[in-house]
């Protein structure tokens, strides 16, 4: 049976899942907010259901579930609590935090919280093939900030998904050479009540209440009050998905099905709590009014749950075949799996995913942690799941302020990881390598600020990461002063060219190749203000440049596009990575984990690379203090220069040739 509202002709059928529901209501608002109520007269396998006639797109309704009221056995029915369909297809109108809201209390929540509305059906969507994971390159993005200043998109559509499908919002991304936008969460989400008691909004999205709406904060169109103009928010977000694929671009949803807005035992009752709390929710066995919570926001979705595991499997399936995206990211992935306490890499959900013949077929990136116990399990999701590496960024940031203990870690991930998914038999693709994300400073932070600020959020500093891995090269924050200034662009520049020419699926954090800052927030999930949005006019030209330069080239040489792991084989003669060390000598056992090592070379053998046979490359990355020399090696008879983040000319040198590399700098040689 079809969950949610169905139309037909002359009315809408309603299904919603409730085990322990004594009974369900529909209840229909008029454009007034009169209030009509309906029993759902059937019961099948605990879905009630049920058809009102003379009803269509466009009703705005919510629903109302009676049964027990029983804390410690985890039972929290309260009809006076107006519920939004887990399965509604739209949501209009806001929440206002109001005593009503808590289960319980036995007064209305009506006039306090949105309602769900009845969606025509849509046309099933039509996607493009996705490209290979070789030549794949994420953009993480927020759907409002990449847009919000952007002069070439119309006032009117900016911060929307109509801005973000405006040609000028395509032609920049397509320009620049991103394959795929990874949209931060689109589903609706609602500011928690403890944020809007401090005048702010949940900007990022990361408290999800409707798994099949398009957040309607993102439409410029709004909700659909008026079902023949055709105008709502799934109509919207699909001409921008049209849009995107039509120049190339994937879409790629982060999805938030760890946790739900509920939020607590005693937050507000919106929707999962007042349905079904003990199905919906993961409860503590000792005492029901209790939830696990592996997520830091208060509750954890029980996916062991057959009921709930199809909410979430239909949820995604909508979105693929439906609204047309290509993939998703799962926040906190790792919670998704645990089975009575543990992360289960044989979990229900990664099982259902695996064999389901719609979502095998898509983009599957985990974030592979949570807050739980042994929560983080970078590289331990299977085929042909990919993983953000967590483990990149922190030895990529070590590196290049210049504490990592030894080589070894950053020559790992720079090859790919192939220690975290090489045994599960995935390549180097699954390693989503990242040095910055929405999490975080932004890479222009990251060389401006050794501590976060954090002072706007209004938690007294408590909010956001102090493991920042960071240096401001001496001030903290904005300077004039030219010293710093240089050292911070070669710094960004080293960073970014580590990230893009290693092996593995890069991914850039929206607004770093502008260098774009946050003022040294690094937790900017409230800021829906010009702190989190892209400052389009203070866009450093240079930079992107340097970026869709650096894209370029990976885009059309095999060797930075690899399908396999290096083996380090000779064949024929040649192999399809060296090692070297500034002598022109080639790195040892030894060498790998000798302490304090700064400079790493390597030569990448376009001959054998996998993905086709192109140039072959000598890369420097020198992350010390001072400068250093170094011999360029006999593995080619010349070097012609390609880049070098510290400004030297351009030139050809021959093998045996020694070469200053200034204090932290990237060469890049291909060789002739």
């Amino acid at each position: 049976m079809e969950l949610g509202a169905t139309t037909d002709d002359g009315g809408v059928r309603f299904a919603v899942y409730s085990a322990a529901a004594t009974g369900v209501d529909v209840c229909l608002f008029d454009p007034d907010g009169t209030e009509r109520r309906v029993p759902l007269p059937e019961r099948t396998d605990n879905v009630w259901h049920g058809r009102v006639d003379g009803i269509g797109p466009g009703q705005r309704y919510g629903l109302r579930a009676r049964g027990p009221w029983d804390p410690g056995r985890g039972h929290l029915f309260d009809p006076s609590k107006l519920l939004l369909d887990p399965y509604g297809r739209a949501v209009a109108g806001t929440l206002t935090d109001a005593p009503a809201l808590r289960a319980g209390t036995g007064t209305d929540s009506a006039p306090y919280v949105p309602r769900s509305v009845v969606v025509g059906p849509l046309d099933p969507a039509t996607r493009p093939p996705l490209r290979p994971w070789t030549d794949t390159v994420l953009y993480e993005m927020h759907v409002r900030g990449f847009t919000a200043t952007m002069p070439d998109v119309p006032p009117e559509l900016r911060g929307t998904y109509a801005g973000l499908g405006h040609p000028a919002a395509v032609a920049y991304l397509a320009g620049l050479g991103v394959t795929a936008v990874e949209l931060l969460p689109v589903q609706h989400s609602v500011t928690e009540p403890s944020v809007a008691a401090r005048g702010l909004t949940n900007y990022w999205g990361y408290n999800t209440l409707g798994y099949f709406a398009p957040d309607t904060r993102f439409a410029a169109s709004g909700c659909p009050a008026d079902p023949s103009s055709g105008a709502n928010p799934a109509t919207e977000f699909r001409e921008m998905v049209d849009a995107l694929h039509a120049a190339g671009i994937e879409v790629v949803l982060d999805v938030v099905y760890n946790h739900t807005a509920e939020g607590p035992p005693d937050g507000p009752t919106l929707s999962f709590r007042g349905l079904d709390n003990r199905t919906y929710y993961r409860l503590d066995p000792a005492d029901g009014s209790r939830y696990r919570d592996y997520t830091g926001c208060g509750n954890t979705l029980d996916l062991r749950q057959p009921p709930v595991l199809r909410l979430v499997l239909d949820s995604l399936r909508y979105w693929v075949t439906t609204m047309g995206v290509d993939g998703f990211r799962f926040d906190l992935a790792s919670a998704l799996t645990r089975s009575a306490d543990s992360v289960d890499r044989y979990s229900a959900f990664l099982g259902a995913v695996g064999q389901d013949p719609v979502l095998r077929g898509v983009r599957l990136i985990a974030e592979p942690w949570d807050l739980g116990m042994d929560g983080y399990r970078v590289g331990g999701f299977p085929p042909p799941w990919a993983e953000w590496n967590g483990r990149y960024r922190d030895a990529v940031r070590d590196f290049w302020r210049g504490s990592l203990g030894h080589l070894a870690e950053v020559g790992t991930r720079l090859a790919g990881s192939e220690d975290l998914y090489g045994l599960s038999g995935r390549g180097p693709y699954a390693s989503v390598n990242f040095v910055t994300a929405h999490d975080g400073f932004t890479l222009r932070d990251l060389v401006s600020y050794e501590r976060k600020h954090n002072e706007a959020n209004g938690e007294h500093g408590a909010d956001g990461t102090d493991d920042n891995r960071s240096a401001n090269f001496g001030v903290e924050g904005d300077t004039d002063d030219p010293a710093v200034r240089a050292a911070r662009d070669r710094q960004v520049r080293n960073l970014l060219t580590t990230l893009l020419l290693s092996a593995g699926t890069p991914m850039l954090l929206a607004g770093d190749e502008l260098g774009n800052t946050q003022h040294g927030n690094n937790n900017a999930y409230c800021q829906d203000n010009p702190t989190s949005w892209l400052d389009w006019s203070t866009a450093d030209t240079g930079l992107a440049a340097f970026v869709r330069d650096l894209l370029a080239l990976r885009a059309r040489e095999p060797v930075f596009r690899r399908r396999g792991f290096f083996t380090g084989a000779t064949v024929d003669g040649r192999r399809d990575l060296v090692w070297y060390r500034p002598d022109g000598g080639e790195v040892t056992d030894a060498d790998w984990h000798r302490p304090g090592d700064h400079t790493l070379g390597a030569y990448l053998d376009g001959a054998r690379a996998d993905t086709g046979t192109g140039g072959s490359y000598l890369l420097y990355l020198h992350g010390g203090g001072d400068d250093v020399d170094v011999v360029l090696p006999t593995a080619a008879p010349a070097y012609e220069t390609v880049l070098d983040t510290a400004g030297a000319a351009p030139g050809t040198r021959p093998a045996g040739t020694r070469v200053r590399l200034p204090a932290r700098s990237v060469l890049l040689l291909r060789a002739t």
